[in-house]
């Protein structure tokens, strides 16, 4: 069997579709801007992150709270994500650039990464939520994965509630490519990313063809 990409070269891949796609950025940029509003005034803040990856929404939100008049909070982020393909602890790797980055921008940071091979498979009681701290769930594109799995997203709903969250920001795709059936998910992703794919190309984000 072919074997999976080396870690960092895969991180380098996705580092250069973020930054040739405007799409996740904006999405990330959204979500930041409604985590900031309602961390206002607050002195202990938790991000709970279940779409962590190479962790590219969080240097933005830590860079605005240190720049928050009277000072920035206590930021405390809580990564989850998948199991390493090639047994690296990736999330570890992405805690301690943020951790750096903290330190750098005098931000008092706390980080867990959180391994889980599904997020229905997630409990409240498992994110260690403490008295006084101000919780914003964020997901970006990972609900959709559970479309073809039976009461998952049910499951993680009810688990964000027993979260009691000040905001849930929420991204998905406007799309219907996870059902039960083959054949609609191969349509509806064919007319999706179509759809993306002339969007990008329509915006200049295509390589440039060299050739007359």
């Amino acid at each position: 069997p072919d074997k999976p990409l080396d870690s960092s070269f895969s991180d380098i891949l996705q580092m250069h579709f973020y930054e040739t796609c405007p799409y996740l950025k904006f999405a990330h940029f959204t979500a930041n801007q409604a985590i900031l509003e309602a961390f206002e005034g607050k002195k202990r803040v938790h991000v709970i992150d279940f779409s962590m990856k190479q962790g590219m929404q969080w240097p933005a939100l830590m860079q605005a709270l240190a720049l928050r008049p009277g000072g920035p909070p206590s930021f405390r982020l809580t990564g989850i994500g998948p199991p390493s393909t090639d047994n690296t602890d990736h999330l570890h790797e992405v805690g301690w650039k943020l951790a750096q980055l903290a330190e750098t921008i005098h931000v008092e940071f706390e980080y867990r990464g959180f391994v889980a091979n599904s997020l229905a498979d997630l409990d409240a009681s498992m994110l260690e939520l403490r008295d006084g701290e101000s919780v914003a769930v964020n997901s970006v594109f990972e609900l959709h994965s559970l479309l073809a799995r039976p009461g998952g997203i049910e499951r993680v709903l009810s688990a964000v509630k027993d979260m009691k969250p000040d905001i849930v920001t929420i991204v998905e795709q406007e799309a219907n490519h996870n059902g039960p059936v083959f054949l609609d998910r191969f349509t509806e992703s064919l007319h999706y990313y179509s759809t993306l794919f002339d969007s990008l190309e329509g915006c200049g984000v295509s390589p440039v063809n060299t050739q007359d």
